[in-house]
């Protein structure tokens, strides 16, 4: 089928995205999980698990555009880690905001572009990791990521792993999550349509 938009519509269409506009400014870290609906990350959650993923997160761009801040983790230190801060200047989660490039990567810990702050801040070591750029209302937006951990112990500056070692993620895993950041980006982009019609009103 093919829907010809009415008149009255396309004329409403510039109010419309002014006010979309508008409401995705007033979104960052601090308010992200209360603006989205639950089923949204009930659907994330469900995607990481399918691709063997330890935990996941969401980073979005802070408003003075220079770090990516975690705005939602599906792990047990969620509590810890939401308004983490990355520079965009280092970090495999801000190389994939720049370039636009989904990455996968295992033995990522060995990666000398993989920034560990927050492996330190959490006392863990980051075996696999998926990254893919995150989208909503049309604009870059920030990236999610998932990963794999393992136990690991530090000599002569090297992480030594210890105990059983994560499958890994493979292509398919990282095609996986791509769809699944557009499904989310669609997702996110109805609730703000509804939000701005009106729509949840009783």
């Amino acid at each position: 089928m093919n829907f010809i938009p009415s008149e009255v519509f396309l004329d409403l269409k510039p109010a419309l995205q002014d006010q979309l506009a508008k409401m995705a400014r007033l979104i960052d870290y601090r308010n992200f999980v209360d603006f989205c609906d639950p089923i949204i990350f009930r659907f994330l959650d469900r995607t990481f698990a399918a691709v063997g993923a330890a935990e996941g997160s969401i980073w979005l761009l802070d408003t003075a555009k220079k770090n990516l801040v975690i705005a939602y983790n599906s792990g047990p230190n969620a509590q810890k880690v939401i308004g983490f801060a990355q520079s965009l200047s280092k970090g495999l989660v801000s190389a994939t905001f720049a370039t636009e490039q989904g990455m996968v990567e295992n033995e990522v810990y060995k990666n000398v572009e993989h920034d560990h702050e927050l492996n330190r801040l959490l006392n863990q070591t980051t075996y696999a990791m998926i990254v893919v750029p995150f989208y909503f209302l049309n604009q870059r937006r920030g990236v999610i990521s998932c990963v794999q951990l393992i136990d690991a112990y530090i000599a002569a500056g090297q992480a030594i792993p210890v105990g059983a070692i994560p499958p890994g993620f493979a292509r398919k895993d990282l095609v996986a999550l791509k769809d699944g950041a557009s499904i989310m980006r669609d997702l996110i982009d109805f609730q703000m349509l509804r939000e701005a019609l009106g729509w949840n009103a009783a």
